[in-house]
């Protein structure tokens, strides 16, 4: 492997789920969870589908960042609609890999671009305020229960 292939594949320490969510219907408030089972199709509970966008994560360290382009402090993981919160592991240095979460098995596809709804949540900024921190999307490569607290780290 080259050098700059070995730095890509390293990591300093493992992740954790810090929160969970499921959206059952579109415009609905999230539900914050304590567990969940994640099937092929996404969170079981949850509106999301099969494919590259099953599930979705956001790294908790960069709420605080969303908040501080706000002038706030960190927004509530439920106002992004996310499903996984994870903290202590850079998920955008994870992309295309499968990553443990709990029992599940991801790979995390594509990011997690903001909507139009954020200016309606979050305030005026509120979309501008989540470019380039609104998380990942990800396939389910193996279903498994995922709870608070658990580990998330690669697996390849």
């Amino acid at each position: 492997m080259s050098e700059l292939a070995d730095l890509i594949a390293g990591w300093a320490q493992l992740g954790c789920v810090t929160w969970i969510g499921a959206r059952p219907e579109r415009r609905v408030e999230i539900t914050a969870l304590e567990e969940v089972v994640i099937t092929e199709a996404g969170l079981d509970s949850d509106r999301a589908r099969a494919g590259k966008r099953a599930v979705t994560l956001i790294q908790q360290e960069h709420l605080s960042a969303i908040g501080s382009y706000l002038g706030r402090g960190p927004v509530a993981p439920g106002v992004l609609r996310r499903n996984l919160v994870v903290s202590g592991i850079n998920l955008a240095a994870l992309k295309g890999r499968q990553v443990q979460v709990g029992e599940a098995i991801l790979r995390f596809t594509v990011i997690c671009a903001p909507c139009s709804r954020m200016e309606e949540s979050l305030g005026k900024g509120g979309y501008s305020a989540v470019r380039g921190h609104g998380g990942w999307c990800a396939e389910v490569v193996r279903p498994g229960r995922v709870r608070l607290g658990d580990v998330v780290q690669p697996v390849d």
